[in-house]
């Protein structure tokens, strides 16, 4: 039984490195491409389990040869997909990153497909016996089924930005981790620059949703509560050559640090150098840093 389920995205990515953002009506060369799974949900399933934890993703995929690339990843690590859903009207979602190697950043064009919803069946679901439950918006409904099924499970919200799925889960689930976008757009704060937004922000977030709350900042760090208080924490130096998927490997190492039962501040340290050392490789599943890697770099940090 896998210890934990993951229910949402799951795209292929393909990432394409520049000097930088090309003009309109204009032609770049690059000299390298990255191809890879991509997606909040899938992408923490994956890191999850290349770190020994049994765990399961939920999703929905073209009949394609991008859901066919991106089984195989999955069952490389040894994930769960018996509840992936293939089907044929249905295109796999595919996003194409620019990454300026100069400073790091990364500019995103997705292609989504609107059609039915994954649907979970009670069958298959009264089968397994999760003790954490990760969502990322995607796949409401099969969200919802899942906190139905397994009421005594740990969830986690992965709040990348304000929209229908993150706004029904956000007060439904143990730990909401947000990105400073969703901070920004629920608070109604214009920014976060001073500790007195970021206070008033945590506050608001609090009160709306009353659980433990984390909101990352980037190259800033985070901000957190877990009901006794706030606290910042600085992120650790790095040199970024490429950000994508920085903030699903936070999330994906900070699910490992629950199902360890390590302490709160223990998770948020694991997470945070986990997220510090994926922005120092190309790529974004391909720079999901081993466990063994994340361990030493924190026995070495300061």
């Amino acid at each position: 039984m896998a210890e934990v389920l993951c229910i949402g995205n799951a795209s292929y990515d393909i990432s394409v490195f520049v000097s930088g953002f090309p003009l309109e009506d204009s032609k770049t060369e690059t000299r390298e491409l990255l191809e890879a799974g991509g997606g909040p949900a899938a992408n923490a399933a994956y890191l999850l389990s290349s770190w020994g934890v049994s765990c399961a993703f939920a999703g929905l995929l073209g009949n394609d040869r991008y859901a066919m690339r991106i089984l195989e990843e999955f069952r490389a690590v040894g994930t769960d997909v018996s509840l992936v859903q293939v089907r044929r009207n249905h295109v796999t979602p595919l996003s194409v990153i620019l990454v300026n190697i100069r400073n790091g950043t990364r500019t995103l064009v997705n292609r989504k497909c609107d059609s039915a919803k994954l649907k979970l069946r009670k069958a298959s679901l009264q089968r397994r016996r999760p003790i954490l439950l990760f969502f990322d918006g995607h796949e409401l409904e099969a969200s919802l089924a899942a906190l139905r099924a397994f009421p005594k499970a740990v969830s986690i919200l992965d709040a990348g930005s304000w929209r229908e799925g993150t706004a029904v889960l956000a007060p439904k689930v143990n730990y909401l981790v947000a990105s400073e976008k969703f901070a920004l757009q629920t608070s109604k704060l214009a920014r976060l620059q001073s500790q007195r937004e970021r206070r008033l922000c945590m506050k608001r977030l609090r009160e709306r949703f009353g659980h433990t709350t984390v909101v990352t900042l980037g190259a800033r760090g985070l901000m957190a509560d877990e009901g006794g208080g706030y606290l910042e924490m600085s992120a650790f130096r790095a040199k970024p050559v490429d950000t994508t998927a920085a903030g699903d490997v936070f999330h994906g190492a900070f699910a490992y640090g629950v199902t360890r039962q390590m302490s709160f501040l223990e998770t948020l340290r694991l997470a945070s150098i986990a997220a510090s050392i994926s922005v120092q490789k190309k790529g974004g599943r391909p720079s999901i840093p081993t466990l063994a890697g994340v361990k030493t770099a924190l026995a070495h940090a300061q």
